[in-house]
């Protein structure tokens, strides 16, 4: 099935730039202390190193992407939010994903009172509007890295769970499934090494619809100045110290705001691409 999907999924090669950009900006990412970070890196500049003399300058052979308002280099900081919001995106989509899965699964499994309390779990969350969910735990437990992606776990484990579940009542009812059962496996197995497996596709492609809205949420955060402390970098923070000087330092907001864009629009076509890919009626 894999294989089949794989290869509906190159047929499109808008999706497959998508996911080489991806993969350009997880390495950067990951590079990000060897690309800039000292003075024998390609960039001889630091995220957080202060150079008020060059403070505010455009775009030129020294400083490619301009500086700020304390004269840091925006390109060095680039780099390195993006390490801020792909770790966000994913380790809070997966956080999300694997309690909304396990969650999912047991209510569609047992049903009965497992069902009405994770279906009452997930209303509860539900009736909660999400950005305010958000800043009750960010203001609660602090701003951190570790608490917005728990912030975005709790509150974005509900698609997930609404999924497995209604994927686990169809499979429990299929003969694979009866086979399982009569053959004396126990109900763990039955759940986790039978039913989950095939219920993991919607999971799959809202996971990849949820990095979008974890970075885009993590980035309004560090624009409001409820996300990552500073002097950290992200993506959120350069745009957040470009208010003041809107006006005539343009590169503060169009690299920022395009990198935002950019990532957030190849995560959505990527899921996009990925959910038509797994519908057995495409072509």
């Amino acid at each position: 099935m894999w294989r089949i999907t794989w290869r509906r999924f190159c047929r499109s090669k808008l999706a497959l730039v998508a996911l080489a950009y991806i993969g350009v900006v997880a390495l950067v990412a990951l590079s990000a202390p060897f690309l800039a970070a000292s003075k024998s890196s390609p960039i001889p500049f630091g995220p957080n190193d202060v150079d008020v003399a060059n403070r505010l300058h455009p775009p030129d052979t020294q400083h490619r992407l301009g500086t700020d308002e304390l004269g840091r280099d925006v390109l060095a900081r680039m780099i390195h939010g993006a390490r801020v919001s792909l770790t966000v995106g994913l380790i809070a989509t997966a956080m999300s994903a694997l309690v909304g899965s396990f969650l999912g699964a047991l209510a569609g499994f047992y049903g009965g009172a497992a069902d009405w309390i994770v279906s009452r779990l997930i209303e509860i969350v539900l009736c909660f509007p999400f950005l305010f969910l958000v800043l009750a735990i960010v203001a609660f437990f602090g701003p951190s890295i570790w608490t917005i992606m728990l912030a975005l776990a709790l509150t974005n484990w509900t698609s997930e769970a609404r999924y497995v579940r209604g994927e686990v009542m169809r499979l429990r009812e299929m003969e694979f499934a009866h086979a399982a059962r009569a053959s004396g496996a126990r109900d763990y197995r039955i759940i986790f090494r039978h039913l989950l497996p095939n219920a993991l596709a919607p999971v799959l492609v809202s996971a990849s619809f949820g990095v979008a809205y974890a970075i885009v949420t993590e980035s309004a955060l560090s624009f409001l100045g409820l996300g990552v402390p500073l002097p950290t970098a992200t993506w959120g923070s350069i745009l957040s110290s470009a208010k003041e000087f809107v006006e005539y330092a343009w590169w503060l907001i169009v690299f920022p705001g395009l990198a935002i864009f950019m990532t957030v629009a190849a995560f959505n076509i990527i899921g996009d691409r990925f959910r038509d890919a797994l519908d057995p009626r495409s072509e």
